[in-house]
């Protein structure tokens, strides 16, 4: 569901389910900070933003290569906090040159400046889905996708209301699809831990999750077609080719910077994976494609978008955000795992056997564990955006003049864990969002692009999928208590959330 402005990116799908406030409550929790507000305040000292981009081409290199290997992401930001005395300030942000002509940024590394990103009256998102570059419109069939347009650009409301409308297509098929899917998988997991003693995650996921997204919103099975078992690995391999310059691989750092951050790799060299992607759609979606031509979108353009939208937003945040859910609820241990196999069984138990929202609305902790995923490892960390003019923004210490033109960026994961918002920022506290105080915190949760609290509309860029993400995300959760106890993980690096190898599943006993 970064890296960049996404899993794979910014934009998943949604789905129109209501998500409630979480009504329970709990004992031994965390005590609350006060919100801070978000009007400008008098008593904050009007300041210059801090730091500099260095010397013209030099100094871009170099913040590249302290962020990725010098430093690392985390400590890149974090060192310059320490070093400004300041979470926002001016820095370079990758790829740098070649490939991105202008890479300055202001940083917003806070939860009080952070959300001016959201603000599409003040910022401008035209073509910094990727960020201070975008990636040739060759691997997207020749157009700007809707994740490029600004909510002011007239196709930005017809698009987004298609993808609004596939989604309230698909709502019935989403939860019996997801069990077929995901009973698969665990029963591949099952197998290959009999005969070899371990599983990797991911590929069963990558492909459980994409025959997942394409039987529910098309009803189309991929391997019943062409397209049989290749869906993941083409996309892999096309979406690399966008965000290449924003990976690390692990390799050697001068054959990495050589080969993906000096250059744009050619589009050409996966034309053909792509056609066969975009075959697979075009045959899939003619109820969209029909709905299209009904708003002046040719059949062409909105099967583009369906593919980006499926693959790229809604694919590459289950591809992440899953195994990244596995890493955290396994590190909280054996009475979170029971707590949660408890509380799943006996709602379903006491809802006649069945899953529905209705019953996933009645598991106060489940809901609590996925928005503290969401909160404590955002499937999108970074957001990007233009001024439109002149600003002022304020975080907890100070406030700040932005300029018209100048580009901001947001780290989400320091906006989602600030001290200031939140106890124990760093911990992942499975019921931090139970009772009163834990709703009053969720406007915190800013996976979306934009407050959980708040809802995607065709004015504004929030995540069209939002809450489609919330509810599978929980529905993944729920599938795995269901049939397990525990489960224990080995975790590993990718350039793309975390590498999860499953060592031990322990079927239900109760």
């Amino acid at each position: 569901m970064a890296s960049v402005s996404s899993p794979f990116t910014s934009v998943h799908l949604q789905c129109q389910v209501i998500v409630r406030p979480i009504r329970a409550s709990v004992s031994g929790k965390p005590s609350v900070s006060e919100p801070p507000t978000t009007t400008l305040s008098e008593k904050l000292p009007l300041k210059k933003i801090p730091g500099n981009y260095g010397i013209p081409f030099v100094g871009p290199i170099k913040d590249r290569l302290d962020y990725f290997y010098n430093q690392g992401r985390d400590e890149f930001f974090k060192s310059k906090i320490q070093k400004y005395q300041s979470t926002v300030f001016r820095t370079n942000m990758p790829p740098g040159p070649f490939i991105s002509p202008d890479p300055k940024v202001i940083a917003l590394l806070d939860g009080k400046s952070f959300p001016v990103l959201f603000d599409v009256s003040k910022i401008e998102k035209k073509d910094l889905f990727t960020g201070t570059y975008m990636p040739s419109i060759d691997l997207t069939g020749g157009y700007r996708i809707l994740s490029y347009l600004d909510p002011s650009e007239p196709k930005h409301a017809k698009l987004k209301q298609l993808i609004f409308f596939l989604l309230k297509s698909s709502a019935k098929r989403v939860i019996p699809e997801f069990e077929a899917c995901y009973t698969e998988l665990y029963d591949t997991l099952d197998k290959e831990l009999a005969e070899k003693g371990k599983s990797s995650f991911q590929t069963v996921n990558d492909q459980a999750g994409f025959n997942f997204l394409c039987r529910a919103f098309f009803g189309s099975n991929p391997p019943d077609t062409k397209l049989g078992d290749d869906g993941p690995s083409l996309i892999s391999k096309w979406v690399f080719f966008q965000l290449g310059p924003v990976l690390s691989l692990g390799l050697p750092k001068y054959v990495e910077e050589l080969v993906i951050r000096t250059f744009p790799l050619p589009p050409f060299l996966v034309k053909k994976d792509y056609q066969r992607l975009y075959d697979f759609f075009y045959h899939s979606s003619g109820f969209v494609q029909d709905e299209a031509e009904k708003l002046g979108i040719s059949r062409e353009e909105v099967c583009h978008n369906l593919l980006f939208a499926t693959c790229f937003n809604t694919f590459g945040g289950m591809k992440i955000f899953f195994p990244n859910m596995l890493k955290w609820i396994s590190r909280a241990g054996v009475k979170l795992h029971t707590d949660l196999a408890q509380e799943i069984r006996s709602v379903i138990r006491s809802n006649g056997g069945k899953l529905t929202m209705a019953a996933m609305e009645q598991m106060p902790l489940m809901k609590s564990v996925v928005y503290e995923g969401l909160r404590i490892e955002p499937p999108v960390p970074s957001q990007y955006g233009r001024a439109k003019k002149d600003l002022l923004i304020e975080s907890h210490d100070a406030v700040y003049q932005v300029k018209a033109g100048e580009m901001l960026y947001g780290y989400q994961p320091f906006a989602t864990k600030d001290p200031k918002i939140f106890e124990n920022p760093e911990e992942f506290v499975p019921d931090r969002f139970m009772g009163d105080d834990g709703e009053r915190l969720l406007k915190h949760v800013l996976w979306s692009n934009g407050p959980e609290t708040e809802d995607p509309t065709t004015a504004n860029k929030q995540c069209a999928g939002k809450d489609f993400v919330v509810l599978v995300s929980r529905l993944f959760v729920v599938e795995l208590f269901r049939r397990y106890d525990s489960f224990e993980i080995e975790v590993g690096k990718s350039p793309l959330g975390a590498a999860v190898t499953v060592t031990s599943l322990k079927r239900a006993s109760f």
